[in-house]
């Protein structure tokens, strides 16, 4: 097996607990992000790593695979690893499960960049003027070199707008990361950083330890599911498409 797509499911997010689970138009999230996860046309496997036993029966109920983790994995990466530590992988993507609009495109982008590219890790991200989402802080922001290397994730507004004619468009992350395997297995050998434990983000101890982060624009605007007000724009998007 060459390529998976491993989807962490902690039961017990801080933020809104179960989300994993929260029905969305009568079905839970992560039959969502499983089924867009299984659209890539890269992908050998798609497992969901949880450490509940009740996300683990309702990804076998609905025919998929699972497994269970420990629950006191630091980050989500952690919990990836943990999952595929005995499998033969070399091409890994952790795709975060509160994407529930996520396409099967998106992930093979990524795959096909990580086939390529010297860096450690890869990362979409798309662009936005929208003040809205430069200023929420569940839209993780990122600033890069000319090459489109990262050099920050933050949660606050960066760059920062010193003169009010700036038109600079924000680059927004979306919550996949694809991995070689001997980087993730680099980046689990390495403590929490500072600045991972201060953001709550996870890559910061990538780059804080050196690892080169590759982004890539995609053209989807990513909606995760951060607290239980979110279900409704989803299933207003859902609702609008199936028409």
């Amino acid at each position: 097996m060459r390529t998976i797509i491993v989807i962490p499911a902690r039961i017990g997010s801080t933020r809104f607990p179960g989300k994993v689970l929260a029905p969305i138009l009568g079905k839970p999230m992560i039959h969502y992000v499983y089924d867009g996860a299984r659209e890539s046309k890269i992908v050998e496997k798609v497992l969901v790593a949880t450490d509940s036993s009740e996300v683990l029966e309702v990804v076998k109920g609905f025919g998929g695979e699972a497994i269970l983790t420990p629950s006191e994995l630091p980050s989500g990466t952690d919990r990836v690893y943990a999952a595929v530590r005995d499998l033969s992988a070399k091409y890994i993507v952790n795709l975060q499960g509160d994407e529930p609009l996520i396409r099967g495109t998106v992930l093979d982008t990524i795959f096909e960049v990580l086939f390529d590219t010297d860096a450690d890790i890869v990362t979409p991200y798309y662009k936005t003027r929208d003040k809205r989402e430069i200023n929420d802080p569940n839209r993780i922001k990122i600033v890069s070199d000319k090459r489109d290397y990262a050099l920050y994730f933050s949660r606050s507004p960066i760059p920062f707008e010193r003169d009010a004619n700036s038109t600079i468009r924000y680059k927004i992350h979306t919550g996949i990361y694809g991995f070689k395997r001997e980087s993730l297995e680099r980046f689990v050998s390495l403590p929490q950083s500072e600045l991972e434990k201060t953001e709550k983000l996870e890559q910061l101890r990538a780059l804080e330890n050196g690892m080169k982060i590759k982004l890539v624009e995609v053209d989807f605007k990513s909606i995760p599911v951060d607290v239980p007000e979110d279900i409704k724009k989803i299933e207003k998007l859902l609702t609008k498409s199936s028409k």
